[in-house]
């Protein structure tokens, strides 16, 4: 048996639908957790709607492609498979105006690495993230999220962000504005695909209120 066997991995074939995306969400969280690697899935989840999301834009609903996952070492991969090799997914810099644009530079600020294969039947677009375990710390500036969070900050901030004990005012209103500007385009995100924001909302609070209380031990 070969190494690859022990690999975990995952592969659906779907149609491209907007009824499709929270359904592949529901399958990537559940993966996730049977492989031991929650740190990764509000990430992963994100990744997918955007990858599953350009395909619908670009190529049209009822495009037949794939959603593969695949576990290996300490990188998570996800690959989304489509029949058309003349579309590319492009990094591109949004206007703070734009509606479109930012798909892939939120993939961008949430995966480690990504890219495009071409195939003679098609493409593949893929990202790949760490799944280094969350360890919070005395502030949180050590901790995966933390990190996530300023790489993510940092496509709405020209990537200067404000860091460290002497950081200027200035620098910290910028940040908190783009801080601002990327918590609002996720809630247009959310609204735009038909869910609650204000339950989402409410829901991260909680979220980030219990991990707090879990790395308040002592240090």
């Amino acid at each position: 048996m070969t190494e690859a066997a022990h690999i975990p991995l995952w592969c659906v074939q779907f149609l491209a639908e907007p009824t499709e995306v929270s359904a592949l969400r529901a399958d990537v969280r559940a993966w996730l957790h049977d492989w031991g690697v929650p740190e990764v899935i509000d990430s992963a989840q994100l990744c997918v709607s955007e990858l599953v999301s350009n395909v619908i834009t670009h190529l049209g609903r009822g495009t037949p492609a794939s959603l593969t996952l695949a576990l290996h070492d300490a990188r998570l991969r996800i690959e989304v498979r489509d029949p058309d090799t003349r579309v590319l997914p492009m990094l591109v810099e949004a206007t703070e105006d734009a509606e479109n644009g930012r798909g892939m530079t939120l993939i961008d600020a949430l995966s480690d690495r990504w890219g495009v294969e071409l195939h003679r039947d098609g493409k593949v677009t893929w990202c790949e993230i760490v799944t280094a375990p969350v360890t919070p710390r005395s502030g949180g500036m050590g901790n995966t999220r933390v990190a996530r969070a300023e790489k993510m900050l940092s496509s709405y901030s020209d990537g200067r962000l404000s860091s460290g004990p002497r950081h200027s005012r200035i620098g910290t209103l910028a940040t908190e504005a783009a801080a601002i500007d990327l918590i609002s385009d996720l809630l247009h995100w959310l609204r735009a695909h038909g869910h609650d924001a204000d339950d989402i909302l409410d829901r991260a609070q909680t979220h980030f209120e219990a991990e707090l209380g879990a790395g308040s031990g002592p240090i």
